[in-house]
C-alpha cells in the first residue's frame, strides 16, 4: 500500500507543487504583514512556518482520497486480502511523504524571508517538521477518509481537522521557536517527547478506527 501510494504521488507531481506553491505564498503574505520589523518576523517565524504548511496541507489531505471516491475504487481497496489498517498506514505515509517535502522545502524559505537562522542546528528544526508533520498526517488521513463522499468535502475537511490537531500544532511552533531563537529554558526536548506522544496516539487510534470511517 505503501508503494501504490508513493508511485501515485510520483505520478501526480503537481500535487506536490501546488502544495508548496500555496505554502510559499502564505509565507509571503506574512512576510508583508509584518512589515519592516525584522525583530517580530524573526521572532513569529515558527509560527508563520507552522500556520503556512497547516493551511497547505488541507490540499494534500483533500486529494489523497480524490482518485478513489472520483474512480469509485475504495470499494475495490477494501475487497483486496489486507486489513483497513494497511490501507490506512499507506495512505498516511504517502500524505507524510507530501508534507515532510513541503516542510522541508519550507525551512530555507523561512529562513530568507524572516531571517531565522537556526541557532540550535538544522538536525532538530528537521526532527521537529518531521515530527509536526507525522501528527498532522494521521489525523488528516482519517478526516479525509471521512468527508471523501460528503458534498461539501473541501470545506469539512479543515473544519474537522483544525480543532483537532491544534495542540500539535503549538507544539510543532515552540519546539521551532526554540530551534529559531536558541533554546535557553531547555525546552526543546520536552516538546519534542510531546509531538513523539501525540503521534503514538494518533496513529494507533487511527490504524484502529479506519475500518469504522469506511465502511458503508
Amino acid at each position: 500500500m505503501v508503494r501504490k501510494e508513493l508511485l501515485h504521488l510520483w505520478r501526480a507531481r503537481s500535487r506536490v507543487v501546488a502544495t508548496f506553491a500555496f505554502a510559499f505564498a502564505t509565507l509571503l503574505l506574512f512576510s508583508f504583514a509584518g512589515g519592516l520589523n525584522a525583530d517580530l518576523l524573526r521572532a513569529n517565524a515558527a509560527g508563520y512556518l507552522w500556520v503556512g504548511l497547516l493551511l497547505a496541507s488541507t490540499l494534500s489531505l483533500g486529494e489523497s482520497f480524490r482518485v478513489e471516491t472520483a474512480h469509485d475504487s475504495l470499494e475495490m481497496l477494501l475487497l483486496l486480502p489486507v486489513r483497513p489498517t494497511a490501507i490506512f498506514v499507506g495512505k498516511a505515509v504517502g500524505n507524510l511523504v507530501v508534507l515532510l517535502l513541503v516542510g522541508v522545502v519550507m525551512v530555507p524559505a523561512a529562513v530568507v524571508l524572516f531571517d531565522a537562522t537556526p541557532r540550535e542546528g538544522l538536525a532538530p528544526l528537521l526532527l521537529t517538521v518531521l515530527l509536526g508533520t507525522a501528527s498532522i498526517s494521521a489525523p488528516g488521513t482519517m478526516h479525509a477518509a471521512l468527508s471523501a463522499r460528503a458534498r461539501s468535502r473541501d470545506l469539512l475537511l479543515p473544519l474537522l481537522l483544525f480543532p483537532l490537531v491544534v495542540p500539535c500544532v503549538i507544539a510543532a511552533v515552540q519546539a521551532s521557536r526554540a530551534c529559531f531563537t536558541g533554546d535557553v529554558m531547555d525546552e526543546l526536548g520536552a516538546w519534542l517527547r510531546v509531538l513523539v506522544g501525540f503521534n503514538v496516539v494518533h496513529w494507533s487510534l487511527g490504524a484502529l478506527l479506519f475500518a469504522r470511517v469506511v465502511e458503508d
